[in-house]
C-alpha cells in the first residue's frame, strides 16, 4: 500500500479538517497529555474522521529528560492515556497510543529508566482493560530509541523523530525500520486564511502505524 501524507500539531484542527484532506493530507497526529489546552477531542476526532482523516496519537508531557521516566511515571501516564483514549475519544482498541522521548537518550537511560517506564505503561494497560487486549503501544524518539524499544518488545511500534541530530537516526530513516516518519517543520494553509504549524509525517508504506477513525 502507498505511503499516507500526514501532520503532526499542538494546534486544535477541528475547523481545519476539510482544508487539510483537500490539500491531500491522509491523516493527523494529535495529543493525549496533563495538559488539557493541546489534547485531542472528542468534537476534533469526529470532525477528521468525518472529513476522511484517519488519526494518529501520542502521549507527550515532560518527557524531555531521563529523571522523568520511572515504572511508576508510567503507571501514571499508561493509565492517563487509557482513560482518555477509551472514555473520552472511544479510540478504537488494536490502534497505537505513542508515548514520546523527546530528547536524545543514551543506551543506559533505555536499558534503566525508560525501559522501566514502558514496562509500567504495558501494566497500566493491562490493568485498565482487565487483562484485556486493548491499545498497541508505540514510543515517538531518536532512532536509537526506536530500535531499542522495538528490538526489545517494550514498544512494538515507532514513530521517528524529525532530528537527524539524534542518535541513529538517519540509519533508522534510511533502513525504513519505522512506521511513521516525522520530517521537517511546515507553514501550511489551514481554514479561513490561518496558517497553521504543523511537522510533516509519512507512514512506512507497509505499515498501518496504528491510526483509526472514530
Amino acid at each position: 500500500m502507498p505511503a499516507l501524507k500526514g501532520l503532526d500539531t499542538t494546534m486544535e484542527l477541528t475547523r481545519h479538517a476539510a482544508a487539510l484532506r483537500a490539500q491531500g493530507y491522509d491523516f493527523a497526529l494529535r495529543y493525549y497529555s496533563w495538559n488539557a489546552a493541546k489534547n485531542l477531542s472528542l468534537g476534533e476526532a469526529r470532525a477528521l474522521s468525518q472529513a476522511g482523516l484517519v488519526i494518529g496519537v501520542v502521549w507527550e508531557t515532560s518527557g524531555t529528560r531521563a529523571g522523568y521516566f520511572s515504572r511508576a511515571q508510567g503507571l501514571a501516564d499508561g493509565a492517563a492515556a487509557f482513560r482518555m483514549a477509551r472514555d473520552v475519544i472511544g479510540q478504537p482498541f488494536g490502534s497505537a497510543i505513542y508515548f514520546a522521548v523527546d530528547y536524545d537518550p543514551t543506551q543506559a537511560d533505555l536499558d534503566g529508566a525508560i525501559g522501566n517506564y514502558f514496562t509500567g505503561v504495558h501494566a497500566a494497560l493491562y490493568v485498565a482493560a482487565e487483562g484485556q487486549p486493548s491499545y498497541r503501544v508505540g514510543v515517538y524518539g531518536s532512532g536509537l530509541c526506536c530500535g531499542s524499544l522495538v528490538e526489545s518488545g517494550a514498544a512494538p511500534l515507532s514513530w521517528l523523530s524529525q532530528s537527524t541530530a539524534f542518535a541513529g537516526s538517519r540509519q533508522y530513516a534510511e533502513q525504513k525500520r519505522y512506521d511513521i516518519i516525522q520530517l521537517l517543520p511546515a507553514r501550511i494553509p489551514g481554514a479561513d486564511g490561518i496558517v497553521l504549524d504543523v511537522d510533516p509525517d509519512a507512514t512506512h508504506p507497509d505499515r498501518d502505524g496504528g491510526l483509526f477513525t472514530v
